[in-house]
């Protein structure tokens, strides 16, 4: 990020390997993410994201000084992105000339997820939906409420992002990783059988081969393989839960409370790669279709089960964050930051 810059309408993309979200901030205002801004377009239907914008820009009628881009992928020196599962490139430089802005930042996606934190609560809005929802034993944290907290942000959607929040002090930070592509890890027999499966199809097989859309597919697969069942072939995540949700599907059942279980061995994983003690935020698109299962199955008995560390996993708090537009809102915390803020939690 830049240097602080006095405050001004900010154009704020989310862009993931499906779609991308546009947003307006008004980092000054008491509610800065403008929320009749937010609009969804499918990344299919346009050359780039500067065409996108432009269609935006066109459809709203609103008008951005500066952008913040939150993108699925690594960031190379600030300025350029190829975006994972997404055919778009995309350079800070060019998009700034294309859409006549002051400047164009990108970050990773969990980075803007991880600072997104920073504004979310677990108290109830007018509609009674609240941003977080506990999972687990351990309550929310409080952000702020020690001198040094460090957090794991992760989640499932057209891949699995992780992130981190730093807080020392006054002084906040984000880790901006590619840690979903890290190495499957199996502890059970039927993880066991599962890497076989997909390691015979993939090779080297990645968290995110589990731990995604395409990832309940591949496991929904290998179910069916170890079990002596025929596939659906034409499966869609989307038909997995729905048919996990009315039980017409034993196969579909199994796969995501299989997923629940290993996403929680994987969360469990990065608190102690990262010393995240102060907690997990799961995120991701797919995490609010998923809760019930990650509430009631083993997400976190296998969050738990860490040899040694138990007794201190027990202890570390997992939430959901169940607010639709995470990126978006950390797109705003940036923003606030630019134009020397600091988020709050409300």
């Amino acid at each position: 990020m830049a240097n602080v810059s006095a405050p001004a309408p900010t154009l704020l993309a989310d862009l993931g390997g499906t779609n991308v979200r546009f947003g307006i901030a008004h980092p000054d205002e008491d509610t800065p993410l403008i929320q009749e801004s937010i609009r969804r377009y499918h990344v299919k239907d346009y050359a780039s994201l500067g065409a996108a914008a432009q269609q935006y820009f066109k459809e709203t009628g609103h008008q951005a000084q500066r952008a913040i881009i939150a993108a699925a992928g690594r960031i190379d020196n600030g300025e350029t992105v190829k975006v994972t599962n997404n055919p778009w490139a995309i350079s800070a430089k060019n998009l700034t000339k294309e859409l006549g802005l002051e400047w164009v930042h990108l970050v990773n996606d969990f980075a803007a997820q991880s600072m997104a934190v920073m504004l979310m609560t677990d108290k109830p809005d007018a509609q009674g939906h609240s941003d977080l929802v506990q999972v687990g034993k351990s309550p929310i944290p409080k952000i702020g409420s020690k001198e040094e907290q460090t957090f794991v942000v992760v989640g499932p959607g057209t891949g699995l992002g992780v992130g981190g929040l730093l807080i020392r002090g006054d002084k906040v930070s984000v880790l901006q990783t590619e840690g979903g592509h890290a190495g499957f890890a199996a502890h059970s027999a039927e993880d066991i059988e599962i890497l076989k499966v997909l390691n015979l199809h993939y090779g080297r097989v990645s968290n995110e081969r589990l731990i995604s859309g395409a990832g309940l597919v591949n496991l929904y697969n290998a179910i069916c393989e170890i079990s002596g069942q025929k596939p659906d072939e034409a499966i869609t995540p989307e038909d997995i839960t729905r048919r996990a949700t009315d039980e017409s599907c034993p196969m579909c059942s199994r796969a995501v409370e299989t997923f629940a279980g290993i996403f929680g061995s994987v969360a469990g994983d990065l608190v102690l790669t990262l010393g995240a003690w102060d907690g997990v935020y799961l995120t991701g698109g797919m995490t609010p279709i998923l809760l019930p299962w990650i509430q009631k199955g083993h997400f976190r008995e296998r969050f738990e089960a860490k040899g040694r560390f138990r007794d201190t996993m027990e202890s570390v708090p997992t939430q959901a964050i169940m607010n639709p537009e995470p990126g978006l809102i950390g797109g705003t915390a940036l923003a606030i930051v630019e134009a020397g803020g600091t988020p709050l939690r409300r």
